[in-house]
């Protein structure tokens, strides 16, 4: 079985890259981590990559002047790795338009919300403040506009009433680990497509972004 490779960026503890590692112990798993790269030296991900035996680069960015020399660095690391898709799992950089556009259609992230709600930061703080009833997870493709991609997959749990930002994280973060594999399965095994800035599986669009309800 021909693999599809997989760098994933990474800037701290990296369970949604744990998740996808273990995922690709599979046999049937469609992709392969090449490399797993992070901005930050001391991230605790580097090392859970290396217990994997994953190849893992550093490209601090406090090393640049600028985003942009920090990007072009970026991308110098990972087309050495000639992946088929750029994962990034918990990698808390902005990235610039030219990286976005030289990945385009192969750059994906997990968001902690159903989008397009709660973009950006402190998301479940947010969702709790709002009297939401409903959050859950994003796995989107990154486009110039922040959390604002098409949208490959979702997952949602109810907001309970005694749920605090910590207790309704870790509810989303189970669900996060769960569909961030499945949307790179389905990238690898080309039955990904966008049509009209909306995501098609098998060329057919599923209810709601392919929102799947936790089963919890």
């Amino acid at each position: 079985m021909n693999r599809a490779g997989i760098v994933i960026l990474i800037s701290g503890r990296g369970s949604n890259m744990q998740a996808i590692l273990e995922a690709a112990r599979a046999g049937d798993f469609p992709a392969e981590i090449r490399a797993v790269i992070s901005n930050a030296p001391e991230a605790a991900g580097l090392e859970r990559a290396r217990a994997a035996d994953v190849a893992t680069e550093v490209v601090n960015h406090r090393d640049y002047r600028n985003r942009t020399e920090f990007d072009r660095a970026l991308m110098e690391k990972i087309d050495a790795r000639t992946p088929d898709l750029v994962a990034l799992a918990g990698f808390m950089r902005i990235l610039g338009p030219e990286f976005i556009d030289h990945y385009a259609g192969r750059l994906i992230n997990i968001h902690p919300s159903l989008l397009p709600k709660f973009p950006g930061l402190d998301t479940h703080e947010r969702a709790l403040a709002s009297g939401a009833k409903v959050h859950g997870a994003s796995v989107h493709f990154v486009t110039r506009e922040v959390d604002s991609g098409p949208i490959i997959i979702q997952a949602a749990v109810p907001v309970l009433a005694h749920d605090t930002p910590e207790t309704l994280a870790a509810r989303v973060l189970e669900e996060e680990h769960r569909i961030y594999p499945q949307a790179i399965r389905w990238f690898a095994e080309n039955r990904l497509s966008i049509r009209d800035g909306r995501v098609l599986l098998d060329g057919a669009q599923r209810p709601e972004q392919g929102l799947v309800a936790a089963s919890r």
